[in-house]
């Protein structure tokens, strides 16, 4: 602006007394300072016009002031009324871990939300409706989604999505996978491990399933032992079978006693009060009861056999039959195909009696001799006596055994004996 050499005084601003004409500046706000970089811009102001002008701003500065205050205290009084209206009402926050009453810990979306903690006490329910209905059930774990959901019974530990979820009176039990154990209502005692072990089971008890849905089926079976993928898979009623390996007894249903170690051992079982030990061991068996497999298949529909070994073996030792003396008994015979048994000489086995009378004779014909085994069945070539069995059944062909060929293999020396 421009100011003559006339003294006046700006409020708020400064005197000029000068015979000269000087610029001032005048600045208001941010814009005002973006002008001020550039130097032609200025405006040239009377005196008595800007104090004029400067009274002016500062009465409606003043105004302006006593009506926004009262404003803004207006809208800090109503804000919190117009957050309650706009935000629904919050529960209460939880206790801290472990604060709960009864000893009880609960994390989760309504895990362990019925509780009654004068008889609910010492649980721990980890994971979204974890132990939710449980009201009276104590020194539960529950570690998963919806595990041990609907249970009121005690000392159980689930662990994993749907362990135990509809156990409501069983207690004592250990479920260890997603749905292991998962119908069991009021079964105790039980042990589940891996994924829906022993899922099915309703009131069985006392029952151990560990691996891949081991006892999935089981409803009712109790006292069962199963170790092993799909072990026991098919298990409904039976109880008292133990079975360790990967499908071991997987088809049993409604059969008890049984016992089956090693992979596929009795898969296809339907009976009771089997033994079979071995990979596929009795896995032949179907029908057949009281059989006894050590490495061996069976036979399909056998009873109260006992099968050691394949048809790959050739050789067999059993400790404590040398140097026994046994003062009365049978000889022990085998067949070709490995039966062994004992010959009987009483008339109650016996059919069409009749005299020997000529027959005897042949015992004539026979020619003994000595002779020694080949080295590879006898190292030591210790010397024989005794007939060719090839040169007896040009006498007799009855008086000779063969293998499993047909050929002819040796002496029926007890019928020679006979004669």
């Amino acid at each position: 602006m421009l100011i003559n050499s006339s003294p006046i005084t700006l409020p708020d601003s400064f005197n000029a007394s000068s015979a000269e004409k000087k610029w001032v500046r005048t600045y208001a706000g941010t814009a005002a300072l973006r002008d001020h970089q550039n130097p032609l811009r200025k405006t040239t102001i009377h005196p008595k016009k800007e104090k004029d002008q400067a009274m002016k701003s500062l009465i409606k500065l003043k105004t302006t002031t006593l009506l926004v205050i009262p404003l803004v205290l207006a809208c800090f009084a109503l804000l919190p009324r117009a957050q309650a209206a706009e935000q629904p009402a919050l529960l209460p926050a939880p206790p801290p871990d472990g604060g709960y009453a009864g000893f009880n810990t609960a994390e989760g979306f309504q895990a362990l939300l019925n509780v009654n903690t004068a008889t609910g006490v010492f649980n721990s329910a980890f994971g979204a409706k974890a132990l939710q209905a449980d009201t009276t059930g104590a020194h539960n774990t529950a570690l998963g989604g919806q595990a041990l959901l609907h249970n009121n019974g005690s000392y159980n530990t689930a662990v994993g999505e749907n362990a135990l979820v509809f156990n409501t009176s069983g207690s004592f039990n250990m479920a260890l996978g997603q749905g292991a154990l998962a119908n069991n209502l009021g079964g105790s005692s039980s042990t589940a491990m891996g994924f829906q072990a022993l899922n099915k089971n309703i009131d069985g008890f006392e029952n151990e399933a560990v691996g891949f849905q081991a006892l999935f089926s089981n409803t009712h079976g109790t006292h069962n032992t199963a170790i092993g993928t799909t072990a026991m898979l098919q298990n409904t009623t039976g109880s008292g079978n133990v079975a360790v390996g990967d499908e071991a007894l997987r088809d049993n249903q409604t059969f008890f006693d049984n016992t089956a170690v090693g992979q596929d051992a009795l898969v296809n079982c339907t009976s009771n009060a089997n033994i079979a030990l071995g990979f596929g061991a009795g896995a032949n068996i179907t029908t057949g009861g009281l059989n006894i497999d050590i490495g061996n298949e069976g036979n399909p529909g056998e009873h109260n056999t006992i099968r050691i070994g394949r048809d790959i073996h050739h050789t067999t030792f059993i400790a404590g039959i040398s140097g026994a003396t046994v003062p009365g008994g049978v000889a022990v015979i085998v067949d070709a195909n490995g039966h062994l048994g004992t010959m009987t000489s009483s008339a109650r086995f016996k059919d069409e009696i009749k005299p020997m009378d000529k027959a005897s004779e042949a015992i004539l014909a026979l020619k003994p001799v000595t002779f020694h085994y080949k080295k590879e069945l006898d190292p030591d070539g210790i010397p024989q006596f005794g007939l060719v069995a090839e040169e007896v059944e040009k006498v007799d062909p009855d008086l000779v055994a063969r293998d499993a060929k047909g050929k002819v293999y040796t002496v029926r020396y007890e019928a020679v004996n006979a004669m």
